[in-house]
């Protein structure tokens, strides 16, 4: 078990998400940055759909109720076990009665605790992964909070063997707070002005600090739309379309002045111009950005994308076969 002594500022149950129900309005949810996840699932020998907990800028306090190993991966937290620095990214041995804690994160935004044997609370829907709103999933369906017991898994054979294993710094993201995202244009794009799309890609937009597991939201540009007439259905403003599904990635344009990018905790469908689609491979680092950082977008062509999901693919291929 863990005791949960201070659950931080938002600490969930996540894995790789669920996948299947998205036609049901169910979006996968899962961990927000997945290549730091599976990193630390890779370097404790767990399969990789074991569930860990993402922690959120201020990390929880932690008591552990039994020997085992852990990984801290993703944004830099400086966690400690009674009060002694650990490394992240490094395979650590905790005893029974051992407190973990954090600092707060100066760069990037979610880290992730990764367990030798997993956490063990129920499958929903095919995953661990907690969908906050509609309270489901993980532990009881919500974030964690002062006194909650987490169920985890025995250690698997020989882990403790590998404390100490590490990755190399050429493996860790890169955190930054300017950053560029790559997008695939088209979806309803042609409802927005030749003048609006320039302002989109050429714009240095800011991350609001209403962004969150749902949906990041940038603000700082100026998006005209087309002066056109609304199709029967879509309501009576020019950023109205007919109801569309909303791809994970989708950038929304709610008003002329924000843009809002769906992650994977997103609504599934709505109203509104969706003037294209963050590529895969770039909304784990959306999901690391912080509030008021900024960022450009960057169009790129399909192929463009899929050969970026093969250099992510290959890198984590390479991170496997390091740590073999």
């Amino acid at each position: 078990m863990l005791r949960i002594v201070d659950p931080g500022l938002q600490t969930s149950v996540q894995d790789l998400g669920r996948y299947g129900n998205y036609h049901y309005g169910v979006p996968p949810s899962g961990a927000a940055d997945k290549y730091s996840f599976i990193a630390g699932n890779l370097l404790l020998g767990n399969p990789l759909e074991f569930a860990g907990l993402e922690m959120t800028l201020i990390g929880p306090k932690i008591e552990f109720q039994k020997d085992t190993v852990i990984a801290i991966t993703g944004a830099p937290m400086k966690p400690q076990i009674n009060n002694q620095p650990i490394p992240m990214w490094e395979n650590v041995r905790v005893r029974e009665g051992d407190i973990l804690h954090y600092s707060p994160a100066k760069h990037g935004v979610k880290t992730y605790l990764c367990i030798s044997g997993g956490i063990q609370v129920p499958v929903v829907l095919g995953s661990r992964s907690t969908y906050l709103y509609s309270e489901f999933g993980g532990y009881q369906g919500r974030n964690l909070k002062a006194g909650d017991y987490i169920p985890i898994g025995e250690p698997l054979p020989g882990v403790f063997k590998q404390v100490g294993k590490t990755i190399s710094r050429d493996f860790f993201p890169q955190l930054s707070n300017s950053n560029e995202f790559r997008v695939v244009m088209g979806l309803a794009g042609s409802l927005v002005s030749d003048e609006g799309i320039k302002s989109f890609l050429n714009t240095n937009w800011k991350v609001s600090t209403e962004s969150n597991r749902v949906a990041y939201r940038f603000k700082g540009g100026s998006i005209g739309l087309r002066n056109i007439e609304t199709p029967f259905g879509a309501g009576n403003r020019s950023a109205n379309v007919v109801d569309i599904i909303y791809p994970i990635g989708g950038i929304m344009v709610p008003n002329k002045e924000e843009v809002i990018v769906l992650l994977h905790d997103g609504t599934t469908g709505g109203g509104f111009v969706t003037i294209g689609t963050v590529i895969s491979s770039d909304l784990d680092q959306i999901s690391q950005s912080r509030p008021l950082s900024t960022c450009r977008f960057l169009a790129v062509t399909m192929d463009q994308a899929i050969e970026a999901r093969k250099e992510r693919q290959k890198k984590l291929y390479d991170l496997t076969e390091l740590l073999r």
